[in-house]
């Protein structure tokens, strides 16, 4: 019998397939990692009673936790 079953995809061609698409995943995450680390940080320039006011307004924090935050700010 000739050939080894694995018909168009046979010995190098998988591989090939296989090494192709390690590639694109190392350049996606070298893509995304540039993006991450590069790109504009929300609220960079808060100060701190900007960060505490903002997430008691978002509901993040209960007002006990917003009044004894500001305590220590002070």
């Amino acid at each position: 019998m000739m050939g080894d079953g694995l018909g168009a995809f046979g010995g190098m061609g998988l591989g090939m397939l296989w090494g192709a698409l390690v590639w694109v995943a190392i350049i996606a995450l070298l893509v995304w990692a540039v993006i991450a680390f590069t790109g504009p940080r929300p609220h960079a320039d808060e100060t701190p009673p900007e960060i505490l006011k903002r997430r008691f307004a978002l509901g993040e924090i209960s007002e006990a936790e917003f009044e004894q935050a500001k305590r220590r700010l002070a």
